[in-house]
């Protein structure tokens, strides 16, 4: 199975696009992984350059979070079709919201299946907070209820949420991983969605809580067979990299723990 590692957009928009890309290639990275804006952006320009570039994309819908249904799901619908139209790898979705109920969650998705439908494209929805799937158990609600949906795992934001590394809930996480499609590598802690720096040594429990969860994933895609499976290390910049008081300088560098997660992945999983 082919692992393709991306590279987040989100951190480094103080560099063009023309900059990004070779950055991007320098470091060893396969493709991008570019959240669009409404309109005609910069990201934009990114997404289509990395394409020109022989880059693997994924565009990535954040920004609907409405509160009135019908507004939600008519600017949800508008930027789906938007990220699409750039004819990446698939959509990440942050669907819906966790105040809605399960019936309104479900008219969100079903307007992410039509558009899935019509344009061809994959949409995987991400494990995020403040989103549908926002803990293990509402996304387990979720699946049972449509059991096609497949997922971004980002579990840094589970371990927030739920305060915890989620020593005790393998009953809840293990059958969520068959919906796995993709995988955002960073790694959360009890009380953030992002350890300072997952190098250091104070931060080895949470790691390796992290490192099962995605043995478990890489594991199970490779004996289905299937030809790929897409990484994006997406620690983020600040304030989610925790900053000096007074200066808020970061206390470590995004772009180099991206690269360093992306380089221990790859040789962990080499052959998988």
């Amino acid at each position: 199975m082919k692992l393709l590692f991306l590279c987040p957009r989100w951190g480094s928009e103080s560099y063009s696009a023309q900059e990004f890309i070779r950055r991007v290639k320098d470091a060893g990275y396969d493709g991008v992984e570019v959240g669009l804006s409404d309109g005609a952006s910069e990201a934009d320009e990114v997404a289509s350059l990395a394409k020109s570039q022989g880059l693997a994309l994924v565009t990535q819908h954040w920004m609907t979070a409405d509160r009135d249904m019908e507004r939600h799901l008519e600017l949800f619908e508008k930027r789906l079709r938007h990220a699409a139209g750039f004819q990446p790898l698939f959509i990440n979705s942050h669907t819906g919201r966790n105040l809605f109920s399960l019936d309104e969650n479900k008219r969100v998705f079903a307007i992410s299946e039509s558009v899935s439908a019509s344009t061809g494209i994959p949409i995987y929805h991400e494990t995020h907070r403040g989103r549908c799937c926002h803990t293990p158990w509402r996304t387990g609600e979720l699946l049972r209820a449509m059991p096609s949906l497949k997922l971004v795992l980002d579990m840094s934001h589970w371990c927030n949420v739920c305060e915890s590394l989620l020593q005790d809930q393998d009953d809840l996480i293990e059958p969520l991983l068959s919906a796995v499609s993709h995988i955002h590598a960073r790694v959360g802690w009890e009380h953030g969605p992002q350890v300072s720096d997952p190098r250091a040594p104070e931060w080895a429990n949470a790691l390796n809580a992290h490192l099962k969860w995605w043995d478990k994933i890489i594991a199970a895609r490779r004996a289905e067979g299937l030809s790929q499976f897409t990484i994006t290390p997406e620690f983020g910049p600040p304030p989610y990299l925790p900053t000096l008081p007074y200066t808020c300088q970061p206390v470590a560098s995004q772009w180099d723990i991206n690269v360093h997660m992306m380089n221990l992945l790859r040789a962990r999983y080499a052959g998988a």
